[in-house]
């Protein structure tokens, strides 16, 4: 692998001097300069970027922190980021915590070292004291951290509203609404967007908490279905959930939507993939990664921001798991 020294070598200037024109600081003559960027391209020297990271302080690399990769949801943000992130020179670290507080301090303390630029956050099991100890710019992605903290989010409350209402208005009496765990702020704007519906209608509701994750919606449905037989209606708080709630009323024998109508949130492709097809509030979950990841960089290069919260519209889109004359 050729270093530094070789390049100086070959160019006949000092190792300070090659420095000076890899870094862009300092005086350097032009044709030491030419001498050097010629010696670059003959020995096709590729800078050590590790070195170049501990002098400079910086890495052109974010990191960004994700709950579970294993939910579509978000490597759909993933991706948005990371071709953003390309556009401006930036590569990402992905870092999948699992929703687990240890692992998630095991990232953070990993990517104190590895000088990361700034920093994206899908998941809050940390204070913000603990992310702050990087030193770096933080954006919230779906999830909020601080106030203090710009953050790029859907209108989870209204969305949820939404989906209630229909579910409602094509005769669904008595709803079920699988929340996700308590204290995550998307979850919590979804249970209170629903809430507010089906009280002010006076609609006979019930609300469980599950994981986001299809293994635990499933059992957590078919409990339902067992204590409240004559549901007719579910509003799960996620298209990975209502996915589990599919497989539940499967194995119990209840048809949707003849039986029991359903609607997720999201917008995965996955929906659109199931049998039926599932009934979702859409976010715009590309364009959610894309803003994050602008606003982070803007911080990065010192740029103002004009507001420190986005805040998104959602989409109710009709598919097979609710009643509807397009599927009758």
């Amino acid at each position: 692998m050729t270093t530094i020294k070789d390049v100086a070598k070959y160019a006949d200037v000092s190792v300070a001097t090659v420095s000076r024109v890899l870094n862009k600081k300092g005086y350097v003559s032009k044709d030491a300069e030419i001498a050097v960027l010629k010696a670059i391209k003959d020995l096709n020297y590729k800078p050590n970027s590790v070195a170049r990271s501990l002098y400079h302080k910086t890495s052109k690399m974010i990191g960004l922190l994700i709950p579970d990769i294993s939910n579509p949801f978000f490597p759909e943000l993933a991706r948005a980021v990371e071709d953003v992130a390309l556009t401006y020179g930036y590569t990402v670290v992905i870092c999948n915590t699992d929703e687990d507080k240890k692992k998630e301090q095991q990232y953070v303390d990993a990517l104190k070292q590895k000088y990361i630029d700034g920093l994206i956050l899908s998941t809050n099991q940390l204070s913000i004291d603990d992310y702050k100890s990087l030193h770096v710019p933080l954006v919230a992605l779906d999830r909020s951290i601080s106030d203090s903290v710009p953050i790029v989010t859907a209108n989870n409350f209204i969305g949820a509203q939404q989906a209630t209402e229909y579910l409602i208005d094509n005769g669904s009496t008595f709803i079920a609404h699988l929340r996700g765990p308590v204290g995550v702020k998307t979850a919590d704007q979804r249970y209170k967007g629903f809430k507010e519906v089906v009280e002010k209608k006076g609609i006979a509701h019930v609300v469980v908490e599950s994981e986001f994750n299809i293994h635990h919606a499933k059992k957590t449905a078919l409990d339902l279905f067992e204590r409240y037989p004559y549901i007719d209606a579910i509003f799960a708080s996620s298209d990975i959930m209502a996915a589990g709630v599919m497989k539940a009323a499967k194995q119990v024998g209840k048809e949707i939507p003849t039986d029991v109508q359903l609607i997720g949130f999201d917008g995965i492709p996955l929906g659109e993939m199931l049998t039926p097809s599932l009934s979702t509030v859409i976010q715009p979950i590309y364009e959610m990664g894309a803003i994050s990841t602008r606003l982070l960089i803007k911080q990065i290069e010192k740029q103002p921001l004009e507001t420190l919260h986005y805040e998104l519209e959602t989409q109710l889109n009709i598919r097979e798991t609710t009643r509807s004359e397009e599927y009758e």
